[in-house]
């Protein structure tokens, strides 16, 4: 793609964790620049999984002044230019019943698993879905590191939603693993496609998404393979910048 092909027409949405920075680590200087740079070439966008506070630790305070579109838990916050557009509530939306419920099965479950070590804040509540980790999400980055090393080998998020799943059929959750501890729990269409619809409206002709948990049940994977994305799997920043070097200075 040249970049006559390219400008007010086209948008990149950029996942956080693993294509922008390392796993819940801050933007390097490099690709910060790399983004001010993108910027003048097409329009640029950040949807996460995670909430706002944590978008901000990673990609600085100023993030909605700095990006075109900023959507925190997959767009269910949405700012464009700096202004918020959109805020969802799961909590009205499943009702306190299914909520407690679901919230006292998570936490009984939890319970039950041996873990090398466990930390602190099991379900984090946010308004738009609710993170689950089951080493707690308070551990340090080299617990972080523990668990996802092991998780890789024993499968523990992806056997917990496997049961969430046949306990809550039919109640209309969704949920997708990402990051390294925890798993996101949303209603039925709250995944990444959610952050389209504000975005179908300024009527981009390209839209391209970068992320790397792109494989069934990874927290990208709608977005992805949506027929109204040109997906692209990366496995680390270096290579969402290498990949937007190709596709947007060449």
């Amino acid at each position: 793609m040249s970049g006559a092909d390219v400008g007010a027409n086209t948008i990149c949405l950029f996942d956080v964790d693993g294509t922008l920075t390392a796993a819940r680590q801050r933007v390097t200087p490099n690709m910060a620049e790399f983004l001010e740079e993108l910027r003048t070439r097409v329009r640029v966008g950040v949807v996460g999984g995670s909430d706002l506070s944590k978008i901000k630790e990673q990609l600085g305070n100023d993030v909605i002044q700095k990006m075109d579109y900023v959507f925190a838990e997959n767009g269910l916050v949405a700012y464009k230019n700096g202004q918020l557009l959109s805020v969802q509530s799961i909590q009205a939306h499943m009702g306190e019943e299914l909520l407690q419920d679901f919230i006292n099965f998570c936490l009984n479950y939890m319970a039950k698993i041996k873990l090398p070590k466990k930390r602190g804040t099991f379900i984090e509540f946010r308004n738009g879905m609710l993170n689950i980790s089951p080493i707690g999400r308070s551990c340090t980055q080299e617990e972080r590191n523990e668990f996802y090393e092991l998780d890789q080998k024993e499968k523990i998020r992806d056997k917990f939603v496997s049961v969430l799943k046949e306990e809550f059929k039919g109640k209309g959750l969704s949920f997708s693993v990402g990051g390294q501890i925890s798993f996101d729990v949303f209603p039925d269409g709250w995944d990444k496609r959610f952050c389209l619809r504000f975005v179908e409206k300024d009527n981009y002709s390209t839209i391209h998404f970068f992320g790397d948990k792109t494989k069934p049940g990874g927290n990208d994977y709608e977005i992805y393979s949506d027929p109204r994305t040109i997906g692209h799997e990366v496995s680390c920043p270096e290579e969402t910048q290498q990949l937007c070097q190709q596709l947007f200075f060449s």
